[in-house]
């Protein structure tokens, strides 16, 4: 039996798609720590939390990405686990410049990480 060009690019697509659920199914959830700030600054400035909260601000609002920068210095990039995806700045704008406690799935690709954010809190201010 022959199978036509659209019939199997369809099962392609069907296969990709069950190896994505699969692997976002193994992907357990984590919580991370870390600070706001946009992606820009994490990487040339060397900072190990942001200058202010206005300037993460004005960074995101320019277009620059907003990032989690934890305490050991791993940068953990937002994403969407949707497609097409969509960028999340929009989730992350409130919170930049804090400190926040998000968790979600990791993924991981060479020495780059990434979080799908399923919940994100501002740190308690230190009493």
């Amino acid at each position: 039996m022959k199978l036509t060009a659209v019939a199997s690019k369809a099962i392609l697509v069907v296969l990709l798609a069950t190896a994505v659920c699969v692997s976002a199914a193994d992907t357990p959830t984590v919580t991370v720590t870390g600070y706001v700030l946009d992606s820009a600054c994490a990487f040339t400035k060397g900072l190990s939390k942001p200058i202010s909260k206005e300037c993460a601000t004005s960074c995101a609002n320019a277009g620059s990405q907003l990032v989690i920068l934890a305490p050991d210095g791993t940068i953990y990039w937002p994403i969407a686990d949707t497609t097409p995806s969509s960028g999340q700045n929009p989730k992350l704008l409130p919170f930049a410049g804090e400190k926040v406690t998000a968790s979600g799935k990791v993924y991981k690709r060479g020495g780059s990480k990434a979080i799908v954010i399923e919940k994100i809190e501002a740190e308690a201010a230190p009493k």
